[in-house]
């Protein structure tokens, strides 16, 4: 009995992996860091100075450039808020997220 569901581009047995080994991760999830973070930035296109250090800083890479100041994308941002503590503006705060 095969207990693997595989991914459409890999087929475990094809690859010569054993059949009586723990599960593995084979079903993809739609989830993204958008869906569970319980702190979202908002930046104040007043103090952006467009100076890119929340861009650098940020590790999934979710600051938007827009004409004259940086948006985030609220889909990709997990909330962790290195945005906001390394603006040197202080052009960014974190809030609640709305029903978290």
């Amino acid at each position: 009995m095969n207990r693997h569901v595989a991914y459409p581009m890999f087929d475990p047995a094809a690859a010569g992996v054993p059949d009586d080994l723990c599960p593995i991760a084979t079903e993809i999830s739609p989830m993204r860091p958008g869906d569970w973070r319980s702190l979202r930035p908002v930046v104040d296109r007043d103090k952006c100075v467009k100076c890119a250090v929340c861009w650098l800083y940020c590790p999934v890479q979710c600051m938007r450039e827009r004409a004259a100041w940086f948006d985030v994308d609220l889909a990709t941002c997990k909330g962790c808020g290195i945005c906001a503590r390394e603006c040197p503006q202080h052009a960014i705060t974190m809030i609640e997220e709305a029903g978290a």
